[in-house]
């Protein structure tokens, strides 16, 4: 490999957390990435349905509800039962589950960084208006 060392940390575009910790929800991500995909899991969240209710209700036709049915399956956000004639579809939580943990610590970060920041705008308030008084004076 011309001399380079392969290294198993590489970052990803954060660089808080190492490949593999964003690994896991990488398929949930690139799935939920394509806005009809997006709308189906929204529709799927009251509950399954077949295929040909969500495309009415999406206005798409069945092949496209399919190729993106399909996609979501092989995600993982999605399962499917077969009934009679229909295919019926339902979310399946794991995935989103996932993706909720690793979105929340990003989120404990920013908690911490969101109240650092108001401790220093609330800091300098003061010595703004320590300053202001002082100019009165």
């Amino acid at each position: 490999m011309d001399g380079q060392i392969y290294c198993d940390c590489l970052y990803a575009l954060t660089g808080i957390y190492s490949v593999w910790h964003i690994s896991p929800v990488i398929p949930t991500l690139t799935a939920l990435a394509e806005p009809n995909r997006f709308r189906i899991v929204e529709l799927l969240r009251s509950g399954p349905r077949p295929v040909n209710y969500i495309g009415e209700r999406l206005q798409l036709r069945q092949p496209q509800v399919s190729k993106h049915l399909r996609v979501l399956k092989e995600a993982g956000l999605v399962d499917v039962q077969p009934r009679a004639q229909q295919r019926v579809y339902e979310l399946r939580p794991e995935s989103l589950r996932q993706l909720h943990d690793w979105v929340e610590r990003y989120r404990q970060i920013w908690d911490v960084r969101f109240e650092e920041l108001d401790e220093l705008v609330a800091e300098l308030n003061e010595k703004e208006k320590s300053r202001g008084r002082k100019q009165r004076k």
